[in-house]
């Protein structure tokens, strides 16, 4: 039920602070991350680095997908750190990805485009993440 309530208010914060408007059919992917630092690199480096480099690139090799960083601040996530991501449908989510959560052929050549970004956060540290997908009702 927490999780259920810490999603719900994530999907509310993303839409009203991002001038996104929710509306029926558009879908928002959720993911927790697990983030692995080099030494000599701080939190704040890496999630600069995230914010400012890799989801400009990321969102410019994926069109259609707005993707935002998220903080726990309460609950089963507290200071955990994630990402949400944001298209209009389904259908955008699909361009990329199939039905198992594995990369297409559009998928697969877009992350190619996002390699050098990939390799230069990678120096930075390392992240894994966790996901559920919704779509809102």
């Amino acid at each position: 039920m927490k999780k259920l309530i810490l999603t719900a208010a994530l999907i509310l914060v993303v839409g009203t602070t991002f001038g996104q408007t929710l509306q029926k059919g558009n879908f928002i992917g959720l993911h927790v991350m697990t983030i692995n630092l080099d030494p000599d690199v701080t939190m704040n480096q890496f999630l600069d680095f995230y914010v400012n480099k890799y989801i400009p690139e990321f969102e410019k090799n994926f069109p259609g997908v707005k993707m935002y960083i998220v903080k726990g601040i309460r609950g089963e996530n507290e200071n955990s750190f994630g990402f949400v991501s944001f298209t209009d449908s389904e259908e955008v989510r699909d361009k990329y990805y199939n039905k198992n959560g594995t990369l297409n052929e559009l998928g697969k050549s877009a992350f190619e485009k996002l390699q050098p970004t990939t390799e230069e956060l990678q120096k930075l540290g390392t992240h894994t993440s966790t996901y559920t997908d919704w779509v809102i009702q």
